[in-house]
């Protein structure tokens, strides 16, 4: 059958696969957002269905304060008899650790933290032996790829950490994986930065401690040479197989607003491209190492994907994500609507605003929500009382669709926030404190409107101004993660929201 990249859509960076049974489990990153870590399911590679996460209490990770694009990064995920581990890094504490779990469909371990350097930590199961890999700096004072064996059950290092592989000569060293197949150790890594220079390297040995022969035509999957091409910035792969002797890479990468505009604000998804290993002994990627929109593999399944979202047909403890921490007390979570209260704590703060959303999966988007303000006559500034739908790429940059009250009336506001520039591009008079918040995009822009009733009392839409996708990329807000479809409160407010929708109408 043929398939479409990438496979799971929108910001889902860093994936990391394994294979239990016939059925494969997925890991990405989450870096600010909670829950943490993300856990996907599949049983054909192609369709994937999120089961849950990894971090879904305090007590497992620190994000506290935490910078947008900080916090967790790049898992690893792994099955060992009977056991799943996720490994991961907070970047913001300099920590390495991994949680466990018997039962993928449920709660997973509290931290077990390894004293070793770098980021993007890696665990393979040799035997009875357990290593940990990561990119840093080891005991003797050198950089590059780390290792260490380790007791799986405490994390006790069991050896010194000893750097493996210096890498072929790209810059960012990282994303190390390993695996023995038949007779080598393979090290997979990410070389070029998770940019547009980003590409996939690997080398072998007979040795887990090396020495590793790099392969002789690295990089075996890049698309930093794919010209004006929309997919850009492939690599951080990780290896699988299918019981059936045929190989894939799952990695990131991300999709660009134009081929001739070298910007992405859906943030870097997940690509799946099949691998493929000679009798020599070494693999290459794809047709010609590079990454394609379709490929052709084995099965008689059909992709399909999901492109209707409302509160009734999506899980609040799955597909919405929450600033930091979640605060219960500020959300009301019903069947079909939710209510946000809102504190003084807003949407440029480094801090849980009340706040929840979801991932902005595809360039032609249409969102709409009803909104209606509630207060208790206590409101003090109408400038910080307000609720509505945000389009949010970090603190810095985002776009935001409010209602507000402004003394005894009411006005809808599209506020654009970019870099220090906070600006109310325009305003409207509304009759009541309920309005429908509506914004339809495409690859390079994004349109706001309100319906509210005309002069004759018919509905109508009203436009309020667009704004430009390339404004919430990585290329101007520096970021790691994608564009969230966000909905929010703040002040001395409650927010009623019902009829949300997404639809992501084909292109």
């Amino acid at each position: 059958m043929i398939y479409n990249n990438p496979i799971i859509r929108g910001f889902n960076p860093d994936p990391s696969i394994c294979r239990a049974g016939n059925k494969y489990y997925l890991a990405t990153s989450s870096f600010q957002y909670f829950p943490g870590v993300p856990i996907y399911e599949s049983e054909d590679l192609i369709n994937w269905k999120q089961i849950g996460h990894a971090l879904t209490r305090k007590s497992q990770i620190m994000l506290d304060k935490v910078r947008s694009s900080g916090g967790v990064f790049a898992p690893t995920l792994r099955y060992n008899d009977g056991r799943f581990y996720m490994v991961t890094n907070n970047n913001s504490t300099f920590k390495n650790f991994y949680v466990y779990t018997d039962n993928i469909y449920g709660e997973w371990s509290e931290p077990i933290e390894v004293d070793q350097d770098g980021i993007d930590p890696s665990l393979l199961f040799d035997g009875n032996k357990c290593y940990f890999i990561s990119n840093g700096t080891d005991d003797a004072g050198e950089n590059g790829i780390v290792q260490c064996e380790i007791d799986a059950t405490t994390g006790e290092k069991l050896s010194s950490s000893k750097c493996i592989w210096n890498g072929s000569g790209g810059r960012y060293l990282e994303s190390p994986h390993m695996y023995k197949i038949e007779d080598y150790y393979y090290l997979l890594v990410a070389e070029g930065g998770t940019e547009y220079g980003h590409m996939a390297t690997y080398a072998r040995s007979t040795s887990p401690w090396g020495p590793f022969e790099a392969y002789p035509y690295n990089p075996v999957l890049t698309n930093r040479n794919k010209a004006p091409f929309i997919i850009q910035g492939i690599g951080h792969g990780d290896l699988i197989d299918d019981g059936a002797e045929n190989y894939y890479i799952t990695c990131l990468g991300f999709r660009q607003i134009d081929e001739w505009m070298p910007y992405h604000n859906l943030g870097r998804e997940t690509f799946l491209i099949p691998a493929k290993f000679n009798e020599d002994g070494w693999f290459t990627c794809g047709n010609d190492g590079t990454c394609e929109f379709s490929y052709e593999i084995p099965g008689n399944f059909e992709q399909t994907r999901k492109n209707h979202y409302t509160f009734a047909n999506t899980d609040f403890n799955l597909e919405w994500k929450y600033m930091r921490y979640m605060h219960p007390e500020n959300y009301i979570l019903g069947d079909d609507s939710i209510s946000l209260i809102g504190t003084d704590i807003t949407l440029d703060d480094v801090d849980s605003p009340t706040f929840i959303g979801m991932i902005q999966q595809d360039f032609n988007m249409i969102v709409s929500a009803n909104i209606t303000l509630c207060d208790n006559g206590n409101i003090k500034s109408h400038a910080l009382c307000e609720a509505g739908i945000t389009l949010f790429m970090c603190e810095d940059e985002h776009y935001d669709l409010t209602i507000r009250k402004n003394d005894n009336t009411f006005e809808a506001v599209l506020k654009l926030n970019i870099g220090d520039i906070k600006h109310e591009q325009s305003k409207i008079s509304i009759p009541t404190s309920s309005a429908k918040l509506v914004i339809k995009s495409n690859s390079l822009k994004y349109d706001f409107y309100i319906e509210i009733p005309d002069d004759r009392g018919d509905d109508k839409l009203f436009f309020l101004g667009s704004a430009r996708s390339k404004y919430l990329s990585s290329e101007v807000s520096s970021g790691f993660t994608g564009t969230m479809v966000g909905l929010f409160a703040t002040g001395n407010i409650k927010a009623d929201i019902t009829d949300f929708v997404i639809d992501y109408v084909e292109e």
